[in-house]
């Protein structure tokens, strides 16, 4: 019953949808503004009143920064990548998903992810300097009808969007389209490193219309080429630029390091993403994960201070850069902390190993033994759970990064194991690499915390409510 009136309420959006989207170009304002009409009607108080009035005011503005990147991209998008997306990414999993997973959290009283992030493979396609992928990672897959099943059952807990790393994903591309048509309510995402797009994928991503990218860039071409390989750059640019003219939604994905964080935060590098047509910028620490990790290439705490004060200059409401830039480890406050443990999502490897985290390579349960929801409730998802927030400054979220001691009692006393694929890390391994880190950026943060304008105080347990 809930099903049926779940596709029923899908129609109805998706009629209203149609409706704004044919009369966009006539009035594109008074369209726009009904759009947003629709979603509060649809969406209540998933939002609040003063989001759904900030949004009619920028529309009234057209020369509103985040308009222009608007109308940009309604502009150059696929029709139909625009309505799936609307559908499956903002219907379909951020309201009926979350109202469902809402629920499920009570019923089964464990975390259930909004999202799951998965390794169809091991394998790529690429050599990077200090990578072990094209070594021997084309041993460890998912079979499709792994992958499937991991979707079927996600989507009776409410999960309704699925991201897809590896190796790289796109040696499956098969696959990942075959999924991606099987399952059209759900949103798929691909971390790639763009080099195998070409315009016969580019097809079937406009004929599924529910699979975005986000392309691996790591600054301009020498720095991108010294560690990827002669001519990746170049490939990187081509996929970009065939993704902007075919009117696919896709952004980037840019690890920052000690070595390369003011150029992939210049005005020169947001100008060559937006230049070709990228739509979102993913930052992500440097984290020392594994036995032969470099953790002196993580960023210093002055750097990482700047990376705070500049994305959040790029995206400013007036300024900065059009383009939506988000740093998962200065960002917390948005989230209310650390989302791994399946509180807003976790990672399954390609030997099906469910993580709480695609940087923390521990677990106790394999999906090729248990059900989505029994690795959901192993017991370190559950210390995981029942621990969140890890701390209530929003700057030191996770708890292997800033909070090393936590993920050591947490993997000790649940038991769980190494899963890392490449070789076996002792907990105390890992987290050695983080209790210097965490020491020095603790005083940066909790200054730049009390400082802090957005006072949110981070994610309620509901367990502690």
């Amino acid at each position: 019953m809930a099903g049926m009136v779940q596709s029923v309420e899908r129609k109805a959006f998706g009629i209203a949808a149609d409706a704004v989207q044919k009369s966009l170009n006539r009035d594109r304002e008074k369209e726009l503004l009904k759009l947003v009409d629709l979603t509060e009607r649809f969406m209540g108080d998933n939002f609040s009143a003063e989001s759904y009035e900030a949004a009619r005011n920028m529309i009234r503005n057209p020369e509103h920064k985040w308009m222009r990147y608007a109308n940009r991209l309604l502009d150059e998008t696929d029709p139909h990548v625009a309505k799936m997306t609307a559908l499956n990414l903002g219907f379909q999993a951020a309201f009926l998903g979350t109202k469902t997973i809402r629920k499920m959290r009570t019923v089964h009283d464990c975390n259930i992810p909004w999202l799951i992030l998965m390794d169809p493979t091991s394998a790529c396609n690429l050599h990077c300097t200090g990578c072990w992928a094209a070594e021997y990672g084309n041993k460890l897959n998912l079979s499709y009808e792994e992958l499937d099943d991991i979707v079927t059952q996600g989507k009776e807990l409410g999960i309704y969007f699925y991201m897809m790393t590896g190796g790289e994903p796109l040696v499956r591309k098969a696959d990942i389209l075959r999924l991606c048509e099987k399952h059209n309510e759900c949103a798929f995402h691909c971390y790639t490193n763009g080099t195998l797009v070409d315009q016969a994928f580019c097809d079937g991503m406009k004929r599924v219309g529910n699979l975005s990218l986000s392309i691996s860039l790591e600054g301009f071409e020498e720095a991108n080429d010294f560690r990827r390989g002669s001519g990746v750059y170049e490939k990187v640019i081509r996929a970009m630029d065939l993704l902007h003219k075919n009117g696919l939604i896709f952004g980037n994905s840019v690890c920052y390091t000690r070595k390369n964080v003011k150029a992939v935060t210049s005005d020169e590098f947001f100008d060559l993403l937006i230049e070709h047509g990228s739509r979102f910028a993913w930052y992500f620490h440097l984290m020392p994960v594994g036995m032969n990790a470099a953790p002196e290439l993580m960023p210093t705490k002055e750097q990482r201070e700047y990376m705070y004060h500049r994305l959040r200059e790029v995206r400013a409401m007036e300024g900065g850069k059009e383009i939506f830039v988000m740093d998962f480890q200065n960002d917390g406050e948005y989230v209310g902390g650390c989302i791994a443990g399946g509180r807003n999502y976790c990672h399954i490897n390609p030997k099906g190993d469910v993580e709480p985290c695609v940087f923390i390579h521990y677990s106790g349960a394999n999906i090729r033994e248990k059900s989505l929801l029994e690795c959901l409730k192993q017991p370190l998802f559950m210390a995981y759970r029942d621990r969140q927030p890890f701390h209530e400054n929003m700057l030191r979220p996770c708890p292997m990064l800033e909070n090393p001691e936590i993920l050591q009692d947490m993997v000790r006393k649940t038991g769980a194991v190494s899963t890392d694929v490449e070789e076996q890390e002792p907990v105390e391994h890992l987290c050695g690499k983080c209790v210097e880190y965490a020491r020095e950026w603790k005083d940066t943060a909790d200054r730049l915390w009390e400082a802090h304008p957005y006072r949110q105080t981070g994610y309620t347990n509901y367990k502690k409510k």
